[in-house]
């Protein structure tokens, strides 16, 4: 039987002969990930908790992504691209979020079994995560402070903090779009944590009061369900932490639970939900 008489008869198999790598590697770079890994201790759940943070790491740096295309987008006045950009954000946030639950049962013993391999690290100094704090309006230039011995990271960061926020873009968009947003807040030094204004309540209190089907409404909402998401996400690193090691202080020298609390309280994009109080 000839070579082609057999191809018609066989269902048909994938090309496995490559001169080097695979093309799947090539692009994914798994063999790079996969070898990431070097536990500090024995004990066998070290290796979830490891890479279960290097998963949240990934997961940072997709929704930084997102939201600083959702940015750029704004300053253009593409509300379309920006919404579907937070949008895509939401469903990264919704997997990030899961990552919780391998850690979230941890007990005590458990996460005492790896946790002196942790030392001083602790998430409070992923870079990632605070540019996505700072995207958020969550700004401190004493945040830089702990990634002063890698250069990239710290001008990175630091580019970051000098940058208006991703909520900074949308009070600026509002002012194109004719609401009376104060000048004191459109001016205000970017670097610094982001303040709630009544005026801006107001704002965004007359948006939610008009078409429901406004564009600037359903950024609105776009940027609500990002806040709810972002909420959960400081709720489940709450109760996770809680269940792992109590009250006790936090690897990282913080103090552990309590700070985590006094961030679940804070709600991002703020006015977004007092205004709706008065709709």
């Amino acid at each position: 039987m000839s070579h082609e008489a057999r191809q018609a008869q066989e269902p048909e198999t994938p090309h496995l002969d490559f001169a080097g790598t695979t093309p799947y590697e090539d692009y994914v770079k798994a063999d790079v990930l996969t070898h990431l890994q070097h536990t500090l201790s024995d004990d066998p759940g070290e290796m979830v908790f490891l890479v279960t943070t290097q998963v949240m790491e990934l997961w940072f740096t997709v929704v930084v992504h997102e939201w600083e295309t959702a940015a750029q987008a704004l300053r253009e006045d593409r509300v379309p691209v920006a919404i579907d950009a937070l949008k895509r954000s939401v469903r990264e946030l919704e997997a990030l979020n899961a990552s919780w639950k391998p850690l979230g049962q941890l007990t005590p013993a458990q996460f005492n079994s790896y946790r002196a391999a942790l030392g001083e690290g602790s998430g409070f100094q992923s870079a990632m995560y605070r540019r996505m704090e700072f995207l958020l309006g969550e700004k401190s230039a004493s945040m830089l402070v702990p990634h002063r011995g890698a250069p990239r990271v710290h001008a990175e960061l630091e580019k970051a903090l000098q940058e208006p926020s991703l909520y900074d873009e949308v009070l600026r968009l509002l002012v194109r779009r004719g609401h009376a947003v104060p000048a004191a807040v459109l001016e205000r030094d970017v670097t610094l944590r982001y303040e709630p204004s009544p005026e801006v309540e107001a704002v965004w209190t007359a948006v939610y009061s008009g078409d429901a089907g406004d564009e600037v409404a359903r950024l609105g909402e776009a940027l609500t369900d990002v806040a709810e998401l972002v909420w959960r996400w400081r709720n489940d690193h709450l109760v996770a932490t809680r269940r792992a090691m109590g009250a006790k202080a936090g690897t990282g020298g913080s103090a552990g639970v309590a700070w985590l609390e006094k961030r679940a309280r804070k709600n991002v994009f703020p006015e977004l939900w007092t205004a709706r109080s008065h709709v």
